[in-house]
């Protein structure tokens, strides 16, 4: 059996793991870097901003004498809270409360006329609808007036002043307007239906004024036969274009433009960046 051969005494063993050590090194060095881009990476950015707000701080404003002692800078006061956003009104809802509150006025409003009107109304000579501009009270003019005539009856009187109460102790603009059928009338007075209509609304705004109702919020309109609501053609149609319309109009008012707030003072922190000298600057404004 072969025997194996003994190194000679003075001869070196020949080393084939060598590359080993520096294969280590080079891993020991690659895993120091990534924790070093790690740890830049994770760096707060708002204590590095603190950071440097100070350092720019300390270096406008702070120096050093010629012996070398130390000068104290004043503390920097730096925001550590956001601006808080300004609160700007929501317009739709302002708009959707005030329209909610004045459909409830006017529903109040007609429930209340219908009241008043009730011992002239008869056979569909008075109506009270609700729309979506407000409330409209449509009169016949033979419960008011005379046939070609601008001058209430008693009746009438008694029975617009409590309409007039009721609109009186409201903020809505009103408009009359007075209408007649296609007839033509001639005579010293109304020399045609238009003079007829504009009369007719006057004298319902006249009794208005006399009742309470502020003379800004009126306006009198006379449309003679140019607005028919029927058939001018027959004796029924004509008696129902012959009226008077009462409407007051539902504004919503605009929301008025509000100034814009002046947004509270963000708490300040102060930063003391401690003093400034051959030795640089204090370890206490360095982010933890």
């Amino acid at each position: 059996m072969a025997r194996r051969r003994r190194p000679r005494s003075g001869e070196e063993h020949e080393n084939t793991e060598r590359w080993l050590v520096s294969y280590a090194d080079f891993i020991t060095l690659l895993f120091a870097f990534f924790v070093v881009m790690y740890s830049l990476s994770s760096v707060n950015e708002g204590k590095y901003r603190i950071l440097s707000n100070s350092l720019m701080q300390a270096f406008r404003s702070a120096s050093v004498n010629v012996e070398g002692r130390n000068i104290v800078t004043p503390p920097v006061i730096i925001s550590s809270n956001p601006v808080a956003p300004i609160k700007r009104p929501n317009v739709q809802d302002k708009q959707g409360a005030a329209r909610e509150q004045t459909a409830r006025k006017m529903r109040d409003m007609a429930s209340e006329i219908r009241r008043v009107l009730r011992p002239i109304t008869g056979d569909g000579k008075v109506r009270v609808t609700e729309g979506a501009f407000g409330v409209t009270v449509e009169i016949n003019a033979s419960v008011l007036f005379a046939v070609g005539e601008a001058v209430l009856g008693d009746e009438a009187n008694a029975a617009l002043r409590a309409v007039a109460k009721v609109i009186s102790e409201a903020e809505f603009p009103v408009m009359v307007e007075g209408h007649t059928d296609s007839v033509p009338i001639h005579t010293h007075r109304f020399p045609s239906n238009w003079e007829l209509s504009s009369a007719r609304a006057s004298s319902v705004v006249r009794l208005f004024i006399e009742n309470g109702v502020s003379p800004g919020r009126l306006t009198a309109a006379g449309y003679a036969d140019q607005r028919a609501i029927a058939d001018n053609e027959t004796e029924e149609g004509r008696a129902r274009n012959r009226r008077v319309a009462i409407m007051l109009e539902s504004r919503v008012p605009e929301p008025e433009a509000e100034s814009e707030s002046e947004s509270p003072a963000p708490e300040a922190q102060s930063i003391e960046p401690g003093t400034i000298g051959p030795g640089g600057i204090a370890d206490s404004i360095l982010p933890q």
